[in-house]
């Protein structure tokens, strides 16, 4: 047994500190959901989905408490409210589809049969969730798993440890069977073990590329089904028919909301030469006028990085980016809060970028973002494609036909056009290459969740 301790990056004090679960306290933990996904199983699905509705209930009670305890955790400024907005939208549709989703599926009638295809529930579903959007990216997985029949265990990042407190708060409150949902605090080995045994039948990360490599590797032979969301580079493609105003507007905030600490963040943006002069003056602009400081302050607009690892991971990219002659267009000395050794880090717009540079091609998830000037569609094409990655890519442009004949040559799991830094839950959220496999939210995220049962019946 070890701890798990929080660290505040916005003054090094000490968040909260937790004792991981015991070994004898994991096979309980396993034992309950089993025995509450038994039962669990064989409740309709409308009841399963009015305690989903109970705990979104629970969860948005608790809006004012969490705003600044996510301050404290990972740094978000507190002007920016919560993530139960979101939240809300997600928990609702994923009830809207879960009917359809859900149903038998029937083929055509034949003579003497009965036939259909069932869709049973895994069973016990384990969610290792990040620290970036704590809330959203763990109701990905915990609601549909819930309401399509399954027990689900929360291991949470230690960077937002009282998130999985808060989950289990509100399961609590709308009078969630006893085992049907726990939050867990484990360590990495605690995990691997879970995952090595087969104790679980299905398992949702969201984090690194590495992580998700470490998970497929302590599930290797046990048959559990595996989700992965890892990590992106996103880009954006400003076609010389754009709305130039307004994609400059909504690439900044794309590009900086949460400290650029967002899987579908704009890291990479490609610009048509015609605009590009002009789009940088406006983007660099723009962005300097962020107030980088304390997020618990209703002033600010961009806080700390999560750690200071991530901060010194950017630092090191765009100091690689200027030894190899990249233009940095605001001066970090206009934000004081910016100091090394420390995760506030200042927004930053290189240009004279190209893919030598890692701030380019290997992932950010920070407040930098590249700028590359190009000459037709196939040049951004080709540009955007050349990346290991691919969770999202924005097409910005007023010919809604071309974005989605783009879009087709574009290697990602999500085409925009006009838009960015968004998950809409009716659509499949998925990625490419690196970035992952499966699919969570819309009707196919209820796929990875349940298993096909052919029922084929003759009648004699």
């Amino acid at each position: 047994m070890s701890e798990i301790v929080c660290i505040s990056p916005i003054d090094g004090r000490e968040v909260a500190r937790r004792k991981t679960a015991s070994g004898a306290e994991i096979d309980a933990a396993l034992k309950a959901a089993r025995t509450a996904q038994a039962a669990w199983r064989k409740v309709p699905v409308a009841e399963r989905s009015k305690l989903a509705l109970k705990v979104m209930d629970a969860l948005l009670a608790m809006n004012q408490e969490v705003v600044p305890e996510l301050a404290l955790q990972m740094g978000r400024p507190v002007r920016y409210g919560g993530e139960f907005r979101p939240v809300e939208e997600r928990v609702r549709t994923m009830i809207a589809l879960a009917d359809e989703a859900l149903a038998d599926i029937v083929p055509p009638a034949k003579d003497g049969f009965k036939r259909f295809i069932r869709r049973d529930p895994v069973g016990l579903v384990l969610v290792i969730a990040p620290w970036n959007y704590p809330f959203l990216t763990a109701v990905n997985t915990i609601i549909p798993a819930i309401i399509a029949g399954n027990a689900v265990l929360l291991k949470h990042a230690s960077q937002t440890i009282l998130v999985g407190e808060r989950f289990q708060k509100a399961f609590d409150a709308a009078g969630a069977p006893k085992g049907l949902f726990q939050n867990l605090v484990l360590g990495h080995d605690d995990t691997s073990k879970i995952l090595s045994s087969g104790a679980v039948d299905h398992v949702n990360f969201t984090g690194s590329v590495e992580g998700g490599r470490a998970i497929e590797r302590a599930a290797a032979g046990t048959f559990t089904g595996v989700g992965l969301e890892l990590g992106g580079k996103d880009p954006a493609y400003v076609r010389a028919d754009a709305d130039f105003d307004y994609a400059v507007e909504n690439l900044v905030d794309g590009a900086f909301y949460n400290s650029g600490q967002c899987c579908c963040g704009i890291e990479r943006i490609y610009v048509h030469e015609n605009l590009y002069d002009n789009f940088v003056e406006k983007f660099s602009d723009i962005t300097s006028k962020y107030v980088l400081g304390n997020p618990l302050d209703e002033a600010t607009t961009l806080g700390p990085m999560a750690h200071v690892r991530f901060a010194d991971l950017v630092r090191a990219q765009t100091k690689d980016a200027l030894a190899k002659g990249a233009k940095a267009h605001l001066d970090p000395k206009n934000f004081p809060a910016d100091k090394e050794g420390t995760a506030y880090l200042a927004p930053q717009v290189l240009t004279n970028v190209d893919h030598s540079m890692k701030v380019m091609v290997d992932e950010s998830f920070g407040p930098v973002v590249g700028i590359m000037k190009v000459k037709s569609d196939e040049e951004a094409i080709r540009l955007m494609n050349d990346s290991p990655y691919g969770l999202t890519a924005s097409i910005w442009t007023q010919d809604i036909a071309k974005a989605e004949e783009l879009g087709l040559e574009v290697e990602t799991g999500t085409v925009f056009a006009n838009r960015c830094d968004y998950l809409d839950p009716s659509l499949a959220w998925t990625g490419v290459k690196d970035t992952g496999r499966g699919a969570s939210l819309s009707e196919l995220g209820y796929a990875s969740l349940t298993r096909p049962k052919s029922f084929h019946l003759r009648t004699i």
